[in-house]
């Protein structure tokens, strides 16, 4: 029988995962390998979430595709376990053993018989902002989504075919695999029990009228960083002012951008530290004559990762401000000056630099999206969690959707979301 969660039935015992990034993957992995139906929705074009979109990744600096391209070999061998891309969650309604779960699809314009050849790339004349490198580059409206895309399949932008471009591309494609006719559409999952894996979107810089980041294209947010640093991003690795292409040598990390403010995120988004503090260690890799300032408030660096802190510490040419800055100011020549006062000696500040990194929090991206009537419900910050703390309901969240988390960490919560949910399927049948 196909694993497609379309076969109705008293007391399914499909499990159905919403979200393809890493909490997303762990979850659907260990429940497909206890023997159960496992069918995982990603709304986007590809698996891999915001950790696909890092350079390296804690504890061992990495790269992405170390973790992903492991769970990837997983996922090809388990037929237990059916990935449905451009998929998302429009309504949920029944109990336990019993969901019926509606599923909008959005066009792709490409279907499985693509082999990533590139024609359909080739072919078109128009530009999109890249969303893999959130908008720093542009990138040919026929695209892949990252070098390591799963699926590796080519997606067509909506704005290829709204500029009438829909029949050269599908006459490109040697392979029929360009479908430019095809259309939003709606279908059904019957499955006994949901984990949520949401994720989380980066605070809006825009709301932070004090730094100025829509003034300067050389103040950045941390995710920017990622890319900016990462071998596939906008600069091939570069570190440089996104204004002029020059090395960025006087780099300012601003912590908790918008986090633990009350007027923002009141809640301290466990990563922005130790991200700031591999930023200055990108920084430093590049340019031996760099100096990086990171502006804080407390250090926080959890765990084993103390010694890494200790490590960036003791970088003569890495500087600690504890300050939380006024604000950013745009000089005439173009370069963003720092204005504050420092915490210990009330000193006053205005500073110059290359480019300023803004280490702005995690926010769940169900207060943007669909979050289930039935199951879970928000915290006051926005993330998803069960019912009264119960979770005899059959639904379960995990990862960053449930509360602010590192990978590992939304690994091990993965880990006992797919646990609850195989007991939960097993109890209802």
């Amino acid at each position: 029988m196909p694993v497609d969660g379309k076969e109705a039935g008293p007391a399914s015992q499909t499990i159905l995962v919403v979200g393809g990034g890493i909490a997303g993957i762990s979850a659907a992995l260990e429940a497909a390998e206890t023997g159960h139906d496992v069918v995982l929705l990603e709304k986007g074009p590809s698996l891999g979430g915001r950790v696909s979109k890092l350079n390296r990744y804690f504890p061992k600096l990495c790269h992405p595709t170390c973790g992903l391209e492991i769970n990837y070999q997983r996922i090809r061998k388990n037929p237990r376990l059916k990935v449905l891309t451009m998929c998302e969650p429009t309504n949920v309604a029944g109990s336990r053993g019993a969901f019926t779960v509606t599923v909008k699809r959005h066009p792709r314009f490409v279907n499985e018989k693509c082999t990533s050849c590139g024609d359909c790339a080739a072919a078109t004349e128009t530009m999109v902002p890249n969303p893999f490198n959130y908008g720093l580059d542009k990138v040919k409206a026929a695209y892949l989504p990252n070098e390591h895309a799963m699926p590796m399949r080519y997606v067509i932008a909506p704005e290829a075919i709204a500029e009438g471009e829909g029949d050269k591309l599908k006459a490109a494609c040697k392979y029929g695999a360009v479908e430019p006719e095809q259309q939003e559409e709606t279908f059904d999952l019957n499955v006994g029990a949901i984990i949520w894996a949401t994720g989380w979107q980066p605070y809006d810089p825009n709301n932070l009228d004090v730094y100025s980041y829509s003034h300067s294209p050389d103040i950045i947010t941390n995710v920017e960083m990622e890319r900016l640093a990462a071998h596939d991003g906008p600069t091939q690795g570069k570190i440089v002012r996104p204004s002029n292409g020059e090395p960025a040598k006087k780099v300012a990390l601003i912590q908790c951008a918008g986090s633990r403010d009350n007027n923002h995120l009141a809640y301290c988004s466990r990563i922005c530290c130790l991200g700031s503090l591999k930023h200055a260690a990108y920084v430093r890799e590049q340019y031996a004559d760099a100096e990086v300032d990171i502006y804080y408030i407390d250090i926080r660096a959890h765990d084993k990762l103390e010694s890494f802190y200790q490590k960036v510490k003791a970088d003569p040419q890495v500087r600690f401000v504890k300050s939380k800055p006024g604000h950013i100011r745009v000089g005439e020549d173009g370069r963003p000056f720092i204005h504050g006062e420092r915490t210990i000696d009330r000193e006053v500040y205005d500073e110059p630099y290359d480019l300023i990194v803004l280490a702005t929090g995690m926010q769940p991206s169900a207060v943007a999206g669909y979050t289930p009537q039935v199951g879970l419900v928000k915290d006051d910050y926005g993330f998803v969690v069960p019912k009264e703390l119960e979770d005899n309901e059959g639904i379960f969240s995990c990862g960053v959707a449930a509360g602010p988390l590192d990978v590992s960490l939304s690994v091990q919560s993965a880990t006992a979301a797919a646990l609850k949910a195989v007991q939960a399927v097993r109890q209802s049948a």
